[in-house]
Formats: C-alpha cells, structure tokens, sequence
C-alpha cells in the first residue's frame, strides 16, 4: 500500500483574508442583488469612490456581454445607460461607461 493513502492530508484551513461566510445564492434572476459586505475601513475617499465605479462598470460589462453586445463599438452610452435600468442601478457616468467597454475591450 503507498504510503500516501496511510496518512491522508489535513483539511486545509482558510488564509486569514478568505471569507468563511456561507452568502445565499439567489437563482430567480441572473442579475438579482448580492449580499453586500462592508467595505474595509480607513482607506481615502477616492479609492471607495474608484472601487464602487469599478464594480459597477463590471457588473454593466457581464450584463451587456450576456446580452448580445460583444463589441465595444456596440456599447454606447446610451446602450450602457439602457442595460443599467434593466439591471436596476443607477445610470452610469461617461467615466464609467468608459470603463465599461474598456472591460469588454480585456475580455476579447
């Protein structure tokens, strides 16, 4: 018998920065709220302002991709700012609309 199988490995725990929280998984719609965590505390303002744009500009790039719009060319403001009120956020910025087909423009 290898010696492997006599002495099986220990369950490994969770780096101290992984969350152990078990979160719900809602299945009723592809684009249903997340469960939302608290942001870490004491960082600037720009950096929480630059990191809710970003979620959000992925969030548009993943519904705007499922959708159909598979080139950046194809999303306009108007296109990006149309998914937004299918998704239910608020409408875009021209920043984060250009975020958004910068995302697509990585993705291809």
């Amino acid at each position: 018998m290898p010696a492997a199988a006599l002495h099986p490995k220990p369950a490994r725990k969770p780096l101290p920065t992984q969350s152990t929280a078990q979160h719900p998984v809602l299945f009723d719609s592809p684009y249903a709220p997340m469960t939302k965590r608290p942001l870490p505390p004491g960082r600037p303002r720009e950096w929480y302002i630059t990191h809710n744009r970003r979620l959000k500009a992925m969030r548009l790039a993943i519904a705007l991709l499922d959708s159909g719009v598979h080139v950046p060319g194809q999303a306009r403001d108007g296109t990006i700012r149309g998914m937004a009120e299918t998704i239910g956020v608020h409408p875009p910025s021209d920043t984060t609309c250009h975020m958004v087909r910068a995302l697509m423009r990585y993705c291809r």
